[in-house]
């Protein structure tokens, strides 16, 4: 008898024949088997004149030759088909796979993957089905294939630890249908929530656990745990901390400062991780001497030097140095100086905690900008990226201006990812700028509740989209309704009309105010469009155009005569400016900003109305006590000068209790005290100054709950006309438009919370006139529902 052999490996699951559901098979099993009529030393070779398949439906006959490789005629050894085995089934084809050589035939006996029907999720209530279907890439009419269904598995449970539930598992499954068809179903549990339960610092010794928890994304978990996502553990999260991390301590001036290692110790309930940063924070270090230095002909450096913001004493931030090296690179092109490179030299001065830098004036490669290659961006137009850029195709190459660009291009906020990189172009000389952005929904429509003191309980609707058709215009309306008012506003607004750093805006508003602190009703229709443009890094202007109508009606019997004689309808066409310098998160100080502001309007282009109306303003703030305290301060004041007689009460300055803390709004300032009803009838001048500090409380940072003190003082005086006659008409001893002062002091209690922040004033006025009417208590909270 001459020797057989049959290799048979099958791939074989029992309940899926029996039509029940099955776990996708995970083992393959491999039986060889060899019968032999007599001892052998040697393996069988074969030798096969033709090959044959069987079961194959959709996959080609002579594909499945070629994979397998057995030559016909020739000698084939034993192993040669086990590897012809080895080879089909690597394929993913096949559920089965069966050789058996019959004499001179080799038989190959397939079974293919069933073709999925219909693709299904179970036991998932927090993830819905339409955002797995996004993440599977198993879809119906397309062959089944394990491997893929359990990276399909992975990719729903990687979504599910995405969103804190560290301990959900899917099991996908499948059940057989006739016309080797089955259903695949991904079988979810889930899991709790794995929040942060703390995070903590070792090695910190200059701030505290408190300040630093308040620079990073992951927060602890606090009162509003069920509600608020932010503290649930997410540990991707965790390298957007790090930098974030590094990147406070480096502005500093802690170049020495070093993550030594992060570690998340997960609880023994497994539903909350312990995270520890141990880090090592070294010495802060000022700016000690500025020098610039050139390499090339005719190049003064102390000019490029000149147009640096840092002053030697100053606390050291690579912000400020890469800024510097800006604005030196555009002085450059400015005189028409292409490939210029400014590299910063820094000495260290152990000893007296200084860097001394020397900005280093050479000529860089020359490389130019081939093209730009914008991907992802299905809604977003091409040219709203482009206008990012200070480079063209066919522009001088600068590694810092495209890193620039894609901070610019993030900071729009339309993608939810923004990847631009360099590679070479079509000769070493030239490179190609890749942008790869991911866009997200810019636009929402929502209904929103208010509270305040000032009005009371109010609805609104509003609509906004800013990145309206994809041309990066913004663009929103509202309608709200209040107690005692209504108002409906549309705006519009362009940020690069022309493709220029020049913003267009237009806004329209409706509002109805009936007897808000007094007794009379307003009506007030306003229209303005305007254009705003930088004319400095930190200052900018707005001119606008302002035309408005005004009515006051409805006025008390019991009012004074001021507000009868200013009863009526009064057009105003106006023109005005503002002019603004902002350095409260672009300043080189980390802990403090500073912003002056001076505007002005001049109606009398048409209407009826003819007014100057001029507003100041000043705010700064300051981080002191390792950044513990925060302390602001603002002063701000105005005067109208009308030059058509008599001001009108809707022109008048009347300060709200945002303005004035203590006092009701539109409370304070002249006042007809002949008048029954004693309204404030507003000033022609005011001035306020407002100064408080914030301050921890000795509570968990992560129940969000600051305390604070704060005094203002200030007041609003001045009125054309005292008896309501003719200017010029003798003035009644009746009305009080005196420049009294006033002053109040108070504590708040700050609460930042999911529905957004809080704030809860308790005032006390130390300084007031008999009229004024006080406001002891204040609190404010807008939500969206």
């Amino acid at each position: 008898m001459l020797p057989s052999i049959k290799s048979a490996v099958t791939l074989l699951n029992h309940t899926i024949l029996s039509g029940t559901p099955a776990r996708i098979p995970q083992v393959v099993a491999l039986s060889l088997a060899i019968g032999l009529a007599a001892p052998a030393v040697h393996a069988q070779d074969y030798r096969f004149d033709s090959v044959r398949i069987e079961g194959n439906q959709r996959i080609e006959t002579a594909t499945i030759l070629t994979y397998a490789g057995i030559p016909r005629g020739q000698v084939v050894r034993a192993g040669q088909v086990n590897e012809a085995y080895q080879r089909i089934a690597d394929t993913g084809l096949f559920e089965s796979v069966e050789i058996v050589p019959q004499g001179g035939q080799l038989v190959i006996k397939v079974t293919e993957y069933p073709t999925i029907n219909r693709v299904s999720f179970e036991g998932n209530r927090r993830l819905k089905d339409e955002a797995l279907a996004e993440l599977v890439t198993s879809t119906p009419r397309r062959v089944f294939s394990p491997a893929q269904a359990q990276q399909d598995a992975e990719a729903i449970a990687g979504a599910y630890r995405q969103a804190g539930r560290l301990a959900a598992s899917v099991d996908p499954k499948i059940i057989r249908r006739s016309n080797n068809r089955v259903d695949l179903v991904f079988e979810i549990t889930e899991s709790g929530v794995a929040s942060t339960e703390r995070i903590s610092f070792v090695g910190n010794r200059n701030f505290s656990d408190r300040r630093l928890r308040r620079v990073l994304e992951s927060k602890q978990a606090g009162l509003l745990r069920a509600i608020i996502s932010s503290d649930q553990f997410v540990a991707e999260r965790l390298d957007f901390d790090k930098q974030v991390l590094t990147d406070f301590y480096q502005s500093r001036g802690y170049v020495d400062f070093r993550i030594l290692d992060v570690t998340s110790e997960l609880t023994r309930e497994r539903n909350a991780f312990f995270i520890t940063f141990n880090v090592q924070e070294g010495q802060s270090f000022d700016f000690g001497k500025l020098t610039a230095s050139s390499t090339l002909p005719g190049v003064d450096a102390q000019e490029f030097l000149a147009v640096s913001k840092i002053d030697s004493g100053d606390t050291y931030s690579p912000t400020a140095i890469e800024n510097t090296i800006a604005r030196m690179e555009r002085l450059a092109i400015k005189k028409g100086l292409n490939f210029v490179r400014v590299e910063p030299q820094i000495t260290r001065n152990d000893a007296a905690q200084t860097l001394d830098v020397n900005f280093q004036l050479s000529r860089g490669p020359r490389i130019f900008v081939e093209r730009i290659d914008i991907e992802g961006n299905n809604t977003t137009l091409d040219k709203v990226i482009r206008r990012e850029f200070r480079v063209v195709e066919g522009d001088p190459f600068n590694p810092r201006e495209i890193r620039q660009t894609a901070e610019r291009i993030r900071a729009l906020d339309y993608f939810e990812q923004a990847d631009v990189s360099a590679r070479e172009g079509s000769s070493p000389q030239q490179v190609i700028i890749d942008v790869d952005v991911e866009e997200k929904p810019t636009g929402s429509l929502s209904f929103g509740a208010s509270y305040s003191t000032d009005s009371g309980i109010g609805l609104a609707v509003s609509f906004s989209e800013r990145n309206f058709l994809g041309r990066g215009q913004q663009i929103g309306a509202t309608i709200s309704a209040g107690t005692d008012n209504q108002q409906y506003s549309f705006n519009f607004s362009e940020p690069r009309l022309l493709d220029r750093d020049l913003r267009f805006s237009f806004n329209a508003t409706y509002v109805e105010t009936e007897k808000a602190n007094s007794d009379f009703d307003t009506t007030l229709a306003r229209i303005q469009p305007s254009i705003e443009f930088p004319i400095s890094e930190d200052t900018r202007l707005e001119l606008r155009y302002i035309l408005k109508e005004d009515r006051i009606y409805n006025v008390s019997p019991n009012s004074s005569d001021i507000l009868h004689k200013e009863a009526g309808s009064v057009l105003t066409s106006a023109v005005g400016y503002t002019l603004s310098y902002d350095t409260r998160r672009v300043g080189l100080d980390p802990n403090s900003g500073i912003l002056l502001q001076f505007s002005q309007d001049f109606a009398g282009v048409g209407g009826d109305n003819e007014y100057v109306k001029s507003v100041a303003r000043v705010i700064g703030e300051r981080k002191i006590a390792r950044e513990e305290i925060t302390l602001r301060a603002g002063l701000e004041a105005g005067a109208l000068n009308s030059l058509s007689g008599n001001s009108r009460i809707t022109d008048r300055f009347q300060l709200s209790s945002r303005q004035f803390r203590g006092f009701e709004s539109y409370s304070i300032g002249p006042r007809d005290l002949n008048a029954t009803n004693r309204d404030a009838l507003g000033g022609n001048y005011y001035a306020v100054a407002r100064v408080e500090a914030e301050f921890p409380v000795g509570l968990p940072e992560e129940y969000g709950i600051t305390g604070g003190v704060f005094m203002d003082v200030g007041s609003v005086w001045g009125l054309d006309n005292t008896n309501g006659g003719p200017q010029g008409a003798p003035i009644a001893n009746s009305v009080d438009d005196e420049a009294h002062l006033r002053a109040s002091v108070g504590v708040s209690v700050f609460w930042r919370t999911v529905i957004g922040p809080l704030r809860f004033n308790f005032s006390r006025p130390i300084q007031k006139e008999s009229y004024d009417k006080s406001q002891f208590f204040d609190f404010t909270i807008s939500t969206e529902f």
